[in-house]
């Protein structure tokens, strides 16, 4: 007997020997078949994850997924590798419990540039390097998943659309979603008006995602209504008010770490964490045709994630300073 996760608890249960090379605990992803729409939404996420897995079996960002174990119509479910840090929600919007303290669940500047990177990563995957594009249509911090390793994975393709005529294609409007297209706050606006469904749809969603991850406000917060979105928040207070909109827990941090070169959050980050921004904001433009590309998405991020990584001048003199003191220099 396996101990397995189903619908948010566990239970014992057998795998079969098919899926025996799982690693860990396993999670499924449990259809309701007697709803309407149960059979069409399993088929939605089989689906696009068969399809995943014939195109690029070795991508590691795109779906956390193992393999699928069926039978009947009775029951049916999905097996996924478990994620043992859980979503990004959970590390974003922590709760925090009586004992617990309050940075136990904090993803410090690096972190969030890495999983930004490995989301974008992810979806160039889905929109570009599969045989047919592949739409997720519901891209938001709970459907993002961390491994052991801290490395972001795209999870749920209950709502996902491939762009293909002659293959398989349920969509959001043909699975139990009753067709919503997406979340609020993190949906596209044209989809509200009726718009097909497109890559820039995804990239909409992972504008405003990013915006999320460096502010640490939900789309959905009190103070964003009557027209006033998380868009609108960032774009006004750039450049010279960016202290204003940061996520708290990174200003911490930024106090905490005052040395040059650190890793974490300094005040020469501040720049980059610009740059982030205006990624965010060029990716959840009103307009499609001014959405970034998720290809441009990545190099831009990639290129941030590298001067990062690159030591500063402070850091250079010091690592001479300290070779020249133990050789006696």
């Amino acid at each position: 007997m396996e101990k397995l996760l189903l619908d948010g608890n566990f239970f014992e249960g057998s795998i079969p020997s098919s899926l025996s090379s799982l690693k860990g605990l396993e999670a499924l992803d449990v259809s309701n078949n007697n709803l309407s729409g149960g059979i069409p939404e399993f088929l939605v996420k089989f689906g696009a994850l068969k399809y995943l897995n014939l195109s690029f079996n070795d991508f590691e960002g795109a779906v956390p997924s193992e393999g699928v174990n069926y039978q009947g119509n009775d029951f049916k479910a999905l097996v996924y590798e478990f994620m043992e840090n859980g979503s990004l929600e959970d590390w974003l919007h922590p709760f925090i419990g009586m004992n617990e303290p309050e940075t136990a669940r904090n993803l410090n500047f690096f972190q969030r540039v890495s999983v930004a990177i490995d989301v974008a990563h992810a979806l160039e995957y889905l929109h570009h390097l599969c045989e047919e594009p592949i739409i997720h249509c519901d891209l938001k911090p709970s459907n993002i998943l961390l491994d052991e390793e801290m490395v972001g994975h795209i999870s749920d393709f209950g709502l996902a659309k491939i762009l293909s005529a002659d293959k398989l294609n349920y969509s959001a409007n043909q699975s139990s979603s009753l067709g919503l297209r997406g979340t609020i706050g993190y949906a596209p606006p044209e989809y509200g008006l009726g718009s097909e469904l497109s890559t820039k749809g995804d990239v909409y969603s992972y504008g405003i995602l990013l915006l999320e991850m460096f502010t640490g406000k939900r789309p959905t917060h009190d103070m964003f209504e009557e027209g006033f979105s998380i868009h609108n928040f960032v774009m006004a207070a750039l450049p010279e008010r960016i202290t204003e909109i940061i996520d708290p827990i990174l200003l911490q941090e930024r106090s905490r770490h005052r040395t040059p070169g650190n890793i974490t959050f300094s005040d020469r980050h501040l720049q980059h964490l610009n740059s982030i921004f205006e990624i965010g904001l060029a990716c959840s433009a009103e307009s499609l045709s001014e959405r970034l590309d998720t290809s441009d998405v990545v190099s831009k991020l990639c290129s941030i994630r590298d001067k990062l990584l690159r030591p500063t001048h402070y850091s250079h003199e010091r690592q001479t300073l300290n070779a020249a003191q133990s050789t006696g220099i």
